[in-house]
Parts: C-alpha cells; structure tokens; sequence
C-alpha cells in the first residue's frame, strides 16, 4: 500500500514540496540499489563497491550501476534495474551507461526474438515475459538515443 502512496504522490508533483520529491527520488534510488546488489549475488557475483561517477539514472525508470565485485573475483559489472527485468553484463561490453543501456536493448530484443522461436513460444508466462523484452528493450533503445537525456544538445 505505501508504493501506492508514493507513486500517487509522484504522480501529482503539485502536492509535495521540492524537499519531499528529493526524499521520493533517494528513496527510488535507494531501492533501485538494493535490487541491483541482491540480483548480482542471487546470480553469486558479491558486489565490492559501485562506482558512483559512472552510474547513471532516471527517476522512476531506469537505473544503471557500475559495480565491482569484490567476490568470485574482481570485476567490474553494468547492472539494470527499474520498470524493467533486472540483468547484468560484464562492464567491458561497454564504456558508458549510455552504451550499456543499448547493449541491453540489442540483447533482450535477441533474447526476446529466441523465446517466440523456441518451443517456450507457446507457454504464455514465456511469451509474456517475451513482450515485456521487447517493450522494454524499444524504450530503452529510445531512451539511449535521446540526446536531450544525456546532456547533449539537440540540432538547431
């Protein structure tokens, strides 16, 4: 029921004051975090520290961590998380969010394109989670190639 409450605030922006949004958005952040660091570990990859500076993310979407583990060994990680399935790949797929966030979508959207080719086509749970792929890979892809979000402006 709380989550309700918060997205029905953030939702009408107008009724909170700047103070009560910033506590909103480090308490998404917070969570968003959380998430990251226990996927990383249910996946056994022990995470060591994130690295703040490379780390990137857009209230109430999308976050992308760098992290590094610290355990089986170190090595650096882009995570995801958000309004979307949670995932990980190694960092050196990519030298930025920005390019993390493309890798995902290139690679959920072939993710998505294996599940309906395959005998899991026709259980509905996989071909849902299929659609979901593919929303969320296409509002990615737009998301990475929106200029406006990644502080570059736009032709005159």
């Amino acid at each position: 029921m709380a989550e309700q409450n918060q997205t029905d605030t953030v939702s009408s922006p107008q009724n909170i004051t700047p103070e009560q949004a910033e506590a909103i958005q480090q308490q998404w952040v917070q969570q968003q975090f959380q998430k990251a660091n226990k996927f990383l570990a249910e996946k056994g990859v022990i995470p060591g520290k994130v690295l703040t500076d490379q780390s990137r993310y857009l209230v109430p979407y999308i976050a992308v961590w760098k992290m590094e583990a610290s355990q089986p060994r170190k090595k650096q990680y882009w995570v995801i998380s958000g309004d979307l399935p949670t995932d990980y790949v190694a960092a050196d797929v990519a030298g930025n969010a920005r390019e993390a966030i493309k890798h995902f979508s290139l690679t959920w959207q072939l993710k998505a394109e294996n599940i309906l080719n395959s005998s899991a086509a026709s259980d509905p749970t996989q071909q849902k989670f299929a659609q979901l792929l593919i929303s969320r890979a296409q509002s990615l892809y737009q998301m990475q190639e929106d200029k406006a979000l990644w502080g570059e402006s736009q032709p005159a």
